[in-house]
């Protein structure tokens, strides 16, 4: 008979290297990238369109999300069903194809968990998390943050145009502060935060 401490810890052992997908966590597009597709992805290996080939990319970015995730769970040409790796789920293969699709110059949202939210982000955690990258110092034209003028003048046409227009990109901000992740909701909340503190900021 086996001993009971040697089965826990049998069973602590397997529970630590369990692939992400079966512990339930669900990797972004990078990592899914980084622990499957760069095999083949990274360098153009047997065919595979590289990552950051925009020529190459371009005309499988117009068939679709859908038509390239059905191309990778079925397999096609020298690339396995699931890259290979069929531990990776539909939501993690469709996540990795959106990722070479944005570094290969397209400018897809990364797809989301719809089934399993993730917990809302604040507006101050978005803010300090990205925003402020540009926000902090006005790089690329963008508003600093607590320069109330600046602000005040953004939302000259209303705050839900000002949301909108940091939703879809403009200038040298693109779309969804480059966060594809962000839902609309998350960039109200970051864009209602870098709104107020700035006027609050520089009365």
């Amino acid at each position: 008979m086996i001993a009971r401490p040697t089965l826990v810890l049998a069973a602590l052992a397997t529970a630590l290297v369990l692939p992400a997908s079966a512990s339930g966590a669900q990797r972004d597009g990078s990592q899914v990238f980084a622990d499957v597709c760069s095999v083949c992805h990274a360098s153009g290996r047997d065919g595979a369109p590289k990552l950051g080939d925009a020529k190459a990319w371009a005309p499988r970015a117009q068939r679709g999300l859908s038509s390239l995730t059905d191309a990778a769970i079925a397999g096609v040409r020298k690339m396995p069903p699931h890259g290979g790796k069929l531990d990776t789920t539909d939501l993690e293969l469709r996540r990795a194809i959106a990722y070479m699709v944005n570094q290969s110059g397209g400018s897809w949202a990364e797809p989301i968990d719809r089934a399993h939210p993730a917990k809302a982000r604040s507006g101050q955690e978005i803010v300090h998390a990205q925003c402020l990258n540009c926000h902090a110092y006005g790089q690329h034209g963008a508003p600093r943050m607590g320069d109330r003028k600046a602000w005040i003048g953004r939302a000259r046409d209303g705050f839900d145009s000002l949301v909108q227009s940091a939703i879809h990109g403009h200038g040298g901000m693109p779309a969804r502060g480059g966060m594809a992740d962000l839902t609309d909701a998350e960039m109200r909340e970051a864009i209602t935060y870098l709104f107020q503190t700035s006027v609050k900021e520089s009365k």
